[in-house]
């Protein structure tokens, strides 16, 4: 009977991280490891994977095509680009220095199998979440298994993820409390943080591989726990008008004391707050060359004419129109 060790002891064994292990396994790159609930067993004989080597290109692309009517000029681009991309063709060949390349990406990245389980999280992951290792979630985390971001997101997003769509989701607000309560990490990095998703599929010809998540950080709320409720309550629903009342309300506090201690900890009143984050929407709105000026107010919910003209150009210090000729947008 075969013998086996641990995904830990085959690190100490081998000289790397027991994350890179999980990850060789995951990859089918340790012959003979075995998947046994959350954990990889590794039979105690097995040698460590060397690093792929980088491929060469298939010499058949190195020529460009031999059209008798094909320019010198257009010839030579070919050739150009054809010796540009050899080194990214040799690239996406080599499993390790892709990890590599995730592992050191500045966005918070995850992947996740097809069947919904957390096989890796890169660096900037982990620090924002404040994930001390990755042992409580590589191997242990299904987005399947997690009813709160099943709340948050619904059936069908999940339901295209695990077909291999790619997939977005925008104001995904980070369940950070639920974390700490199912002990995945020990405390709170920020009181409430809202992130945009992207879920890439990643196919292997008619092959489901698994799924790249992308985070993109929108906004973290730190400080007090009540105010960054009530923030994060502003923050989505800015296109409506705004309610100090449920605003108080998403901080537990009565309107009077609510109206103070927000201004203390974030420097403008509840309102003043709302009125900031109409401008930005605004001014993402008239980067949009499609619409126009009034258009752009309007998709936002407030009239051109109205008092948000005044307020665009005492908070951005030009009108819509300067505004737009600064930043080039036709």
């Amino acid at each position: 009977m075969t013998d086996y060790i641990s995904a830990r002891e085959a690190a100490e064994k081998w000289g790397i991280t027991k994350r890179r292990v999980t990850l060789l396994c995951s990859t089918s790159r340790v012959s003979g490891a075995l998947l046994i609930g959350n954990s990889w067993a590794i039979p105690a004989d097995a040698i460590k994977p060397a690093n792929p080597k980088l491929h060469k290109p298939d010499k058949s692309m190195d020529a460009p095509p031999t059209e008798p009517t094909q320019s010198k000029s257009r010839a030579n681009i070919y050739a150009n680009m054809e010796k540009l991309s050899a080194p990214f063709r040799a690239l996406i060949d080599n499993a390790w220095l892709n990890y590599q390349i995730l592992d050191l990406l500045p966005i918070p990245i995850e992947i996740f199998a097809p069947d919904g389980l957390c096989i890796f999280a890169n660096r900037a992951f982990l620090e924002i979440h404040n994930f001390t290792s990755e042992d409580a979630l590589i191997g242990k985390y299904n987005y399947n298994n997690d009813p709160v971001c099943l709340e948050i997101m619904g059936q069908d997003v999940y339901d295209r993820v695990s077909r291999g769509e790619a997939v977005s989701f925008p104001d995904f607000s980070v369940p950070i409390q639920d974390a700490v309560d199912k002990g995945r990490i020990a405390k709170k990095p920020f009181e409430a943080a809202t992130m945009d998703l992207f879920f890439l599929p990643i196919w292997d010809g008619d092959v489901f591989v698994c799924t790249i998540l992308f985070f993109t950080v929108k906004n973290i709320y730190e400080g007090r726990a009540d105010i960054a409720k009530a923030q994060e309550y502003i923050e989505s629903h800015w296109l409506k008008d705004f309610d100090i009342d449920k605003a108080a309300q998403a901080a537990n506090l009565s309107r009077r004391h609510f109206q103070r201690i927000f201004k203390e900890i974030s420097g403008d009143s509840p309102v003043r707050y709302y009125q900031k984050i109409k401008i930005r929407k605004i001014q993402e709105k008239l980067f949009d060359g499609n619409l126009n000026v009034e258009q752009a107010f309007a998709a936002c919910g407030v009239e051109y004419r109205g008092a948000y003209l005044r307020l665009f150009k005492e908070i951005s210090g030009k009108t819509p129109s300067e505004y737009r000729k600064d930043n080039n947008i036709k």
